[in-house]
């Protein structure tokens, strides 16, 4: 198997690093003709990708920062490691909780400004910590706007500080609905869930139909002194309807993973620096898995959390392999198997899976296949990428 090229974007977790088998793979910052790209969140949109790329791995969920369309018109697979950092926003999310009911930022913040006071500050202290009084969480209703990796954790660790819990997420993975706890309340439509809801967590994905979905429309269906928190993606709020929000007494407290400049000017809102996935813990687990489906993918052809398509796992049965990306249009298939057949190359295993308009296929080979075959294969209208391992 020949050496594999992995240029760094960013500083990647060393255990993370160590996976890659050094007789196998050279990694730097600065590299030439890469087969792929380690990145975290460095800007790859302007970027001129490299003829040899094969793929991009994100060290994180999140891809705002990777041009996804036109890896996805050259074949260039993109992953994330999603749930790698889970814990990490979990916990932050239940800070989140207790600092949007019991005012302790704010009053950390008046304390210090009490410094130099000498021996008046026990007395002053007393005398006005009752202007940061806030409720218990035990007790409240708690509702959980998506419940996939990070969501269900919070909806359990939730449900063991004595809240009461319910969740909607119209499409919950299978894994997900597995590690979710049975006491975890379904709501039957989102507005039922914001309706009754005394504190509301986001975590679901950011897209076209996600973008403001919390709007002047959801925030008159809410409880007044609703806490919210936003750990997911800050377009999921619409700016100007939450200060209304805030200034009418709807919402008691915003907490946000992602402040703007707007947000930093709104009074209710704590502003925390984008610390979700701030851990070394987390920092490890997104270069580990990043990793292993790059090496996954190089080594074998096999597509783990894949974004831009479908995930393709085939146990090799033959010493061939050809990996074929292309566009999600009919007769290509067909194409393909007429050019293996011609070339009397039989086919030991297949698997073609799409996602919109783009599809992939592993196809195993009993014996060899010649680059004139290759580049039969490569000239095909609307195929993106051929390889052979």
């Amino acid at each position: 198997m020949r050496m594999f090229k992995i240029q760094k974007l960013d500083k990647i977790s060393p255990s993370g690093l160590a996976r890659f088998p050094a007789d196998l793979y050279e990694h730097a910052a600065d590299i030439a003709n890469p087969d792929a790209i380690l990145v975290r969140s460095a800007d790859m949109l302007s970027m001129d990708l490299p003829s040899s790329l094969l793929a991009i791995a994100r060290a994180g969920a999140g891809v705002n920062n990777i041009p996804l369309e036109t890896c996805s018109k050259r074949g260039i697979v993109v992953f994330n490691t999603p749930g790698a950092n889970a814990n990490a926003v979990k916990e932050l999310v239940i800070l989140s909780l207790l600092i949007a009911s019991r005012k302790v930022s704010e009053g950390i913040t008046w304390a210090k400004s009490l410094a130099g006071k000498g021996e008046e500050v026990p007395l002053i202290i007393e005398k006005d910590k009752s202007n940061f009084i806030g409720p218990e969480i035990m007790g409240k209703k708690l509702g959980v706007i998506g419940l996939g990796a990070v969501g269900h954790l919070v909806a359990n660790d939730a449900l063991s500080l004595g809240m009461d819990v319910s969740g909607y997420d119209p499409y919950i993975s299978v894994e997900a609905a597995w590690g979710l706890s049975r006491s975890v309340r379904r709501a039957t439509s989102l507005d039922s869930l914001i309706s009754e809801s005394d504190y509301i967590t986001l975590h679901a994905p950011l897209n076209d139909r996600t973008k403001g979905m919390i709007n002047k429309d959801k925030f008159a269906l809410m409880k007044r002194d609703v806490r919210i928190m936003n750990f997911a993606r800050g377009g999921l709020v619409n700016n100007r309807d939450l200060k209304e929000a805030i200034k009418n007494g709807i919402v008691a407290c915003y907490v946000t993973d992602f402040p703007d400049d707007e947000l930093l000017r709104m009074d209710g809102v704590i502003p925390i620096p984008h610390l979700g996935a701030s851990t070394p813990e987390s920092e490890e687990n997104c270069a580990r898995m990043a990793v292993d489906q790059l090496r996954e993918f190089l080594e074998r052809g096999n597509l783990i959390n894949s974004v831009n398509f479908a995930d393709c796992f085939l146990a090799q049965t033959a010493s061939k392999r050809i990996l074929i990306a292309n566009k999600n249009i009919p007769a290509i298939i067909g194409q393909i198997t007429k050019i293996l057949a011609d070339k009397k190359i039989n086919i030991a295993n297949m698997l073609n899976k799409s996602k919109g308009e783009y599809a992939y296929n592993i196809i195993d080979i009993d014996g060899d296949i010649d680059d004139k075959t290759e580049a039969l294969l490569r000239n095909v209208k609307d195929i993106l990428m051929v390889r052979v391992i």
